[in-house]
């Protein structure tokens, strides 16, 4: 099951990083298809947000089709996204990179800004 990390210092809106954490863990293979999100409550626990928050997020998922609400049950994963598992080699090749950034004294900003300029770079007019 995925845990919500909130980060209230980061501008980005609660929902939507909850959305965010969640496509991340499909896209790794932390979640698959058939898989149920915490309940509304279980987030409430552990982030100390606002029931509704969760509710929106989850709503947002919904409307994407990547989670399906069972009335009773809770809401689950409909389907995944993306090829890259949580075990894939090219994830412990950039662990290595991350690590080599922190030793070479680069703070998270600066690896983000470098990492997504190598995107950038790499995947220009891609949509995705």
């Amino acid at each position: 099951m995925v845990e919500y990390r909130i980060d209230r210092h980061s501008g980005v809106a609660t929902y939507v990083q909850i959305v965010q954490q969640t496509k991340q863990a499909l896209r790794m293979g932390l979640l698959r298809p058939g898989d149920r999100l915490p309940t509304a409550r279980e987030v409430v626990e552990t982030t100390a947000i606002n029931p509704n928050t969760v509710l929106k997020a989850y709503r947002e998922l919904e409307r994407e089709g990547l989670v399906e609400a069972r009335r009773g049950l809770g809401t689950f994963v409909r389907r995944s996204l993306g090829t890259a598992p949580a075990d894939s080699p090219l994830r412990r090749e950039l662990q290595e990179w991350a690590d080599r950034a922190r030793a070479a004294g680069l703070e998270r900003d600066d690896v983000a800004a470098l990492f997504t300029a190598v995107l950038d770079t790499h995947f220009q007019g891609d949509p995705s």
